[in-house]
C-alpha cells in the first residue's frame, strides 16, 4: 500500500504542475480570458497532492505511535 501512495502522490504532483504549464502556455497563446478558469483544476490537482502528502505523514507517526505502545506493552 505504502508504494500506491507514493506513486499517487506523484501523480498528482505531476499533474499539478503540468496543467500549470500547460495552461499558461495556452493562455499566452490564445489569450488568458479563455484559459484562465482551468488554473482552478491545477489548484485543485495541487490540493490533492498537499493533502495526500498530509495524510501519508499523519498515519506514519499515528502508526509509530501504535506500534511503540504495543512493543512497551509487550516488553512489561
Amino acid at each position: 500500500m505504502n508504494t500506491y501512495n507514493k506513486i499517487m502522490l506523484y501523480f498528482w504532483l505531476t499533474a499539478a504542475i503540468l496543467i500549470f504549464v500547460i495552461v499558461t502556455i495556452m493562455g499566452i497563446k490564445d489569450g488568458f480570458d479563455v484559459w484562465a478558469f482551468y488554473y482552478i483544476l491545477g489548484g485543485i490537482a495541487s490540493m490533492a497532492y498537499l493533502s495526500r502528502r498530509w495524510m501519508m505523514k499523519r498515519m506514519e507517526r499515528n502508526h509509530e505511535e501504535f506500534y511503540g505502545k504495543n512493543e512497551e506493552a509487550e516488553n512489561e
